[in-house]
């Protein structure tokens, strides 16, 4: 089991989000008021607060939100989970693991800023099944696991 420590939001894609506290997972879109959103397979990006650590480890002066991922988590081996998993973010909100990692795209603003980016190897992307209210504190936790690939 994990915690949600940023959830993070951001007005246009390729840059770095701001930690707004709280928000809203909505069923076939994502983060309420998200440029990410929309009917696809990458609604909402995680980061674990771990992988951001070991940006800091490195000098590199970043955190929550830099990455443009929506929720940052900690306790929880994000990019360990096969895709199809499922957890449950927050009292209500259920959502399945889409994707691990991404190729990052030339010209990567967060790239440019931190001089890597973690997303490509450590994110992880989901879809909402299930929406419900998350804010920073909430649990994230495994409810089933999906197929190794």
């Amino acid at each position: 089991m994990g915690v949600i420590v940023a959830v993070c939001t951001s007005p246009d894609k390729g840059m770095r989000k701001k930690n707004v506290g709280s928000g809203k997972l909505v069923v076939n879109y994502g983060l309420e008021g998200d440029a990410h959103g929309g009917s696809w397979h990458r609604q909402v990006s995680l980061l674990a607060m771990e992988s951001i650590e070991k940006m800091r480890s490195k000098g590199i002066d970043v955190g929550p939100g830099d990455f443009a991922e929506n929720l940052t988590t900690e306790g929880i081996d994000l990019p360990a989970l096969p895709v199809g998993t499922k957890l449950k973010i927050g009292p209500e909100a259920v959502g399945e693991v889409t994707q691990i990692g991404k190729e990052c795209h030339h010209g990567c603003a967060i790239r440019k800023l931190a001089g890597d980016c973690i997303m490509p190897r450590e994110g992880i992307f989901i879809k909402v099944l299930q929406e419900g209210p998350v804010k920073v504190g909430d649990k994230i936790e495994i409810i089933s696991e999906g197929e190794n690939q």
